[in-house]
């Protein structure tokens, strides 16, 4: 964090005060704020980029270690578990201990697990680097959009964000595309290894391009409690719903709800909690901006994961083709996410958001009437659709969280960001793991099974569709953002 010269130990436990924003503005440079900016689309393209690229390698990870459709499915959802165990705690550990600090780290255990994974010897160990990796992203996610949000003016946070997740949605586009094409021709581990590269080039500049620290919270205790609870909560909760509709699967789910229930009051009790519900309760744009996501992230995050296995399993495409036609979702993201996030500037971010998760809704109903028969042309019209919402929903709503919180939150409002997103993919994950221990249970998906998977999946998209119905009424109800939020 920049300081003053003169800023004694006593000033450091100390809310932010006008004239340290003063000292702030001096140092923090144009020059500084493209590089976090560069270094964070860098961070945002790495990590998006693996998870969409390994839903399109799947199958052929699947074909390497023989697993079923549930042990297939803890490839992704080990990833997102860990990333949703770790993000909130790790954000508030980089505000206590410096948001670069933390976001370093963050790059460096993600890609010492990409090269790992590169020569994993079996099933068990892609799932257990799979949930390193998922570590790693947690502390780049805990804190990058906390240091652009430290970096930028209020009235730019906007078009930053909206850079911000292009990048992100750039990786999301070219994923399946490329890595559709690497798994065709150089096998499921090059997905992994293309991480590696990118990764050391972040380290570097962050190291040496990127002078100072953010950590307006130095010197209050971490809520190691709080972190604990919180991660057994997210264990337990989606471990049980990996094994539904098994007895003992219900016993972990309301194990879990009771843990939540129990760090929900001790938060409550404590001077520095791991998540301030009272910001939460008395920030109303805040708090629905964060479910509005949640909802978002839930109802849409495995449709990728269902037409991948749909349109290799059921169509009969190959990696590379079906990487090509789901890269039609994310490039409408790409081509539309600036300019939501600019857009954010001047309108109501929330009315923006809301407009978004309807387009959404209307994709996912599309999605449900898809069969064995339908048409390349329908699918595609689909995905569009499900882009272009998700580029209108995304980048405001992230525009409403950051800029409706003080500026000692933004470690906590950006972790709260992720975490809602890794939670909603968690859970849309948790949905699709359910429906195919239902529906396909423990076996390799054949054609024996392909009814019973289509069925599955269309009750998803339906499930899916509904949740998104919900999330336009707490987007709407969230209120309007104030022009001043988050500047003090």
């Amino acid at each position: 964090m920049y300081r003053c010269k003169d800023e004694s130990q006593k000033d450091r436990k100390r809310d932010i005060t006008a004239e340290d924003e003063k000292c702030r503005e001096r140092v923090v440079t144009p020059s500084i704020r493209k590089v976090a900016l560069f270094i964070a689309v860098l961070a945002g393209f790495m990590t998006p980029f693996d998870l969409s690229a390994v839903n399109i390698a799947l199958p052929a990870i699947g074909s390497t270690f023989s697993m079923d459709a549930i042990s297939l499915s803890w490839v992704s959802t080990a990833y997102l578990l860990a990333s949703a165990i770790f993000l909130l705690p790790f954000g508030r550990i980089a505000d206590i201990t410096g948001r670069k600090k933390i976001f370093t780290l963050g790059i460096s255990v993600f890609t010492l697990s990409s090269l790992l994974l590169v020569f994993a010897p079996s099933s068990l160990s892609v799932i257990l680097l799979r949930f390193a990796q998922g570590a790693g992203s947690a502390l780049i996610f805990g804190t990058a959009v906390a240091i652009l949000t430290s970096v930028t003016p209020p009235q730019e946070r906007g078009k930053v964000i909206g850079i911000y997740t292009t990048a992100v949605y750039i990786g999301l586009s070219l994923g399946p595309f490329i890595g559709g094409i690497l798994t065709g021709y150089f096998g499921w581990q090059s997905i992994f290894l293309v991480n590696v590269p990118i990764g050391i080039f972040t380290i570097f500049l962050v190291l040496w391009k990127l002078p100072g620290e953010w950590a307006e919270c130095r010197g209050e205790p971490f809520d190691a409690l709080g972190a604990v609870l919180y991660g057994i909560t997210m264990v337990t909760v989606m471990y049980g719903f990996s094994h539904l509709p098994a007895p003992s699967a219900i016993v972990l789910i309301v194990s879990g709800t009771v843990v939540l229930a129990a760090f929900i009051l001790w938060e409550l009790r404590i001077p520095y909690p791991l998540l301030n519900i009272r910001i939460i309760r008395a920030n109303r744009v805040f708090g629905f901006s964060n479910l509005a996501a949640f909802i978002n992230y839930s109802a849409t995050f495995a449709v990728t994961f269902f037409l991948s296995l749909y349109l290799q399993y059921i169509k009969g495409f190959t990696p590379q083709s079906a990487g090509l036609i789901l890269i039609s979702q994310p490039v409408v993201m790409v081509l539309f996410s600036s300019y939501a996030g600019r857009l954010s500037d001047r309108i109501d971010p929330g009315k923006l958001a809301s407009a978004g998760m309807a387009m959404s809704a209307v994709s996912l109903f599309m999605l449900v009437f898809i069969s064995d028969t339908t048409g390349l042309v329908y699918i595609i019209a689909s995905l569009i659709i499900l882009g272009l919402g998700l580029a209108f929903f995304s980048s405001p709503n992230t525009t409403a969280i950051m800029s409706s919180v003080d500026r000692k939150f933004y470690g906590v409002a950006s972790g709260m960001v992720g975490t809602m997103r890794l939670t909603g993919q968690m859970f849309s994950m948790g949905v699709a793991v359910i429906i195919l221990a239902v529906f396909v249970g423990q076996s390799v998906i054949t054609p024996d099974t392909y009814a019973e998977f289509l069925a599955g999946m269309q009750l998803a998209f339906l499930i899916f569709g509904v949740l998104c119905v919900a999330g336009i009424f707490f987007s709407l109800v969230r209120g309007t953002l104030r022009k001043d939020a988050g500047e003090s």
